[in-house]
């Protein structure tokens, strides 16, 4: 396996190139060496490195950022996609597209499956599902892994924004009514790797096991890391933000296990782990 790895210097992609790196050589390409808007630069970087599989870890992900930069969502999670997944079609290689629980629209009660309508709210989450039905198109050999509450080494995820909030401030006060599957980029590699030994291509969910509240998530981050900040529950009402945000987006991985045996761990054993690679580094 030669593994084309976009968006590599993310905190997505570092693990995806630690991952795949077992499994044979890795290209890890990201800005600004490589942008995926350009056409041009991802013919050239695919053509020059010869590929068997293309991964696309390289996204827009600032949801609120996305209400007043619809163009720059769009180019990245749409445009981007698409070149990634036509290249790879030319190529006759597979690709791989991470997309969201954000693309549906939060009103279930149980576990989201693949084949649930979807129904984005938000710009960012029509940039994702527009991504999605591009990557369909352009490349029939396609894995399109929707993840959620994604957090890993370098990145400005809710683990580090909590932390840091604790380290700022006596007290916090986190979102109660907004329910989901925290994931280890780790965990994800991991599924991703599973799946692309297979050729069961189509659309999967690959979040770590269980659901929690962002208040319950936020508890667990600090009793994890042994600080005492005390948390309250408050509504996203008390918070209003510019993106409307599912109030429930768990996402069964039923489908992924059958399709590659790769059972997603437990959130809070992924957050323990997470946690003392943290400390390490």
């Amino acid at each position: 396996m030669h593994t084309l790895i976009v968006g590599a210097r993310g905190q997505l992609g570092r693990d995806l190139v630690d991952v795949f790196s077992r499994e044979g050589n890795i290209t890890g390409l990201d800005i600004p060496e490589l942008d995926i808007t350009d056409a041009d630069a991802l013919r050239a970087a695919t053509q020059r490195f010869r590929p068997t599989l293309v991964v696309n870890a390289a996204a827009y992900t600032d949801v609120e950022g996305a209400e007043d930069h619809r163009a720059a969502a769009f180019a990245a999670n749409e445009e981007g996609a698409r070149n990634v997944a036509r290249l790879a079609a030319q190529l006759g290689v597979p690709t791989v597209y991470f997309s969201t629980d954000f693309v549906f629209g939060g009103s279930k009660s149980t576990p989201y499956a693949e084949d649930d309508p979807v129904a984005p709210r938000g710009v960012y989450a029509e940039s994702k599902a527009a991504g999605e039905a591009a990557v369909r198109e352009a490349c029939a050999q396609h894995f399109i892994v929707r993840t959620a509450w994604l957090y890993g080494a370098g990145g400005n995820n809710f683990v580090e924004k909590i932390l840091r909030a604790a380290a700022a401030r006596p007290r916090l006060r986190v979102v109660n009514d907004e329910t989901g599957s925290p994931t280890y980029t780790r965990d994800l590699a991991e599924a991703t790797c599973a799946l692309c030994k297979t050729t069961a291509y189509g659309t999967y969910h690959a979040v770590n096991a269980g659901a929690c509240s962002r208040f319950d998530f936020a508890r667990a981050i600090l009793r994890g890391a042994g600080v005492k900040t005390p948390v309250d529950p408050c509504t996203a009402s008390e918070y209003p933000s510019k993106a409307p945000r599912p109030v429930y987006s768990v996402l069964s991985t039923e489908k992924l296990r059958a399709a590659c045996g790769y059972t997603m761990p437990p959130w809070e054993d992924a957050l323990r782990r997470y946690l003392q690679a943290r400390e390490t580094q």
